[in-house]
Parts: structure tokens; sequence; C-alpha cells
């Protein structure tokens, strides 16, 4: 049996060195590791192993292991004074499921009560709490649970919740031009049209990040996340552009009509190149009803704004626009 600590630290030839020997059986591999072993581990040996995760501990876990601290002097905190429960309750609640921390602190706790010749008091453990522990891996699990669940709370218009998982990421040290990287996709993905004023709020927090940096910026994209949970919502424009794509990958670059292509070299006007394009300024409301698609996908329509939001007025804007196209052809 091998037993191998923080095995995400063995790099691939390392790893692909284990192989043959779990394959033939000749030895029993437990890894240990505290980042997602489908990012960490190779594929080949994830394969061959049981993965079992580890949860945190509840809070009435730690609760727990820190009475028994205090009741097992050779093996806990020596020479503990009087510890009330409220102390213990504290301590398991702020240590966010870290038996370490908590134990940390109630040993300094009761270390600073002995020297003060008094009992631990709610004062001295969060003295020596001083801030409840964020488990956070910013290159792991934690980095993209809780992006992903800011993106899904803002979406959901949920302000309270989007907030809170912005502050679990910045409490825990995540790169907040990340976030405001974040900010910006979700701007059009899922705001789009709806409110475009919320593309420009969320470059401008991207803006604040590179110059102001943390802690300052944690204000703007404080700012920035309300505004853009508030915002009306609408997917068309993301929508609308993975449509396009989806026909130039499946059918490939449609040649735009003669009267579109460029005219400007020698020689474009003998091949046909922008002869008969109309210039839409000379037309009545500057809206040309000529043939601007290529012919494959003339009629084809990728954008269908939403109902609501500033696309109410867009989708007001592009029924009279096709009706004009429509008269001018």
């Amino acid at each position: 049996m091998f037993f191998l600590d923080e095995i995400h630290r063995f790099n691939k030839a390392q790893q692909d060195a284990l192989l043959p020997a779990v394959e033939e059986g000749l030895l029993t591999l437990i890894g240990a590791t505290t980042e997602n072993p489908y990012f960490e581990v190779n594929s080949a040996l994830l394969s061959r192993c049981q993965i079992y995760e580890l949860l945190p501990l509840t809070q009435e876990h730690v609760a727990e292991l820190l009475r028994r601290a205090l009741s097992d002097p050779e093996r806990g905190v020596k020479d503990a004074p009087a510890v009330p429960e409220e102390v213990i309750e504290f301590l398991a609640a702020r240590s966010g499921g870290d038996a370490r921390a908590a134990y940390n602190a109630l040993d300094l706790a009761c270390e600073t009560a002995r020297s003060l010749g008094q009992p631990v008091t709610l004062a001295l453990a969060e003295d020596a709490m001083q801030m409840k522990a964020v488990l956070y891996d910013k290159g792991g699990d934690k980095h993209y649970d809780y992006i992903s669940a800011w993106i899904k709370a803002t979406r959901g218009s949920d302000v309270d919740a989007s907030l809170y998982y912005l502050a679990v990421m910045l409490e825990g040290g995540e790169d907040p031009r990340f976030i405001a990287r974040r900010m910006i996709v979700l701007a059009s993905e899922d705001i789009g049209n709806a409110d475009p004023q919320a593309l420009q709020v969320a470059v401008a927090a991207a803006h604040a990040v590179e110059h102001v940096g943390m802690p300052e910026c944690a204000l703007n994209l404080g700012q920035a996340s309300i505004y853009l949970a508030l915002a009306p919502k609408s997917n068309a424009s993301f929508r609308a552009i993975s449509r396009a794509r989806s026909d130039v990958r499946e059918h490939g670059a449609e040649m735009p009509p003669p009267h579109l292509q460029d005219s400007h070299y020698p020689g474009a006007r003998k091949l046909s190149r922008g002869v008969g394009y109309e210039y839409p300024h000379d037309l009545p409301e500057a809206v040309s009803g000529q043939q601007l698609m290529p012919s494959a996908l003339e009629g084809r329509r990728y954008y269908e704004p939403a109902g609501h939001g500033f696309e109410r007025e867009l989708l007001e804007r592009l029924a009279r626009i096709l009706k004009l196209r429509a008269h001018e052809q």
C-alpha cells in the first residue's frame, strides 16, 4: 500500500510512473489532494481509482473536537482555563469547517487568558480568530464554483446573492481582473441590448480595477455587480451571433453580393464590384431595400429582440425597418 499526500504536486511524468504498478496490482495507491483530481491527476491513473470527496466539517463537528481538546489535556489544550460554551460555539462557527483554525484560535485564546489570569472570554476568542476562515482555492473547484454562482445569481437578478458571491471571491483572494472580465462577458451575453449601458458599466469597472487595484476596486466591482443584477435581461444578442457563427461553421463563408464588394482597386468596376450600390443616406429614412445578405442566406433572421427593457424599442425599430426595406425593394 502506498499513500501519496498532495498527489497533485507530482507532474505528469511522475504520475505516469505509478500507472504500471497500479495496473498490475503490485501496489494499492491512496492519493490525497486538496485540488480537484479531475483537473490535477492524469486521466489514465484517475480511471483506475475510486474517488472519495471529503467534505468540510460541520459547525457541530468542530465544536465537538474543541470540547475533546479541552477534556484531554494530554493530547489537547494544556492547562486550559475555563472556556464558556459560547466561546466554543463562536470558534466553531467562525472556523468555516477548518478544525485546525478553530483549535489554533482556542489554544491562543487559552494562552492569553492564562497570562491574564482570567477565564477565556468571547472578546479573547474574537481576537484570536480575527476573521472567519474563507475556504477558497483560486486555482481549483472554488474558483469555478463561486464565479459560476455569481454569474447565475446575477443573471437571475438576485442582487444580494450576486454581492455575496462577489464578496466571497474578493475575501478569498480572487484576481479582481478575472471577475471584471466575467462581468464584461455577462453584460453582453445575459443583458445585451435590453440595457446597452450595462456593457459600459462593466468595462468601466474593469478599467477601475486596473487603475485602482485592491482593496479599493472592490467598491467598483460591487457597484457594477448591483447594476448588472438589476438590469433587464436578454440573451438575444448572444443567440443572434451564435446563430450567425453556426451558419458560417456549417456552410462556410458565403460571398457578399457584387454591389457590396470592394470597388477601390483598379479594375474592380470591370468585375462589377460595387456597381449598383445604393447609398442609404440618399434614400427616405436612410433605409435601403437592396439585397445586403449573400444570396444563399437572403431572408435569414438572426436577431430577435426581447420584448422588455431597451429591446422593446429595438423590436419596434426592427419591425419598422423591415417594413421600409420591403417597400424599397
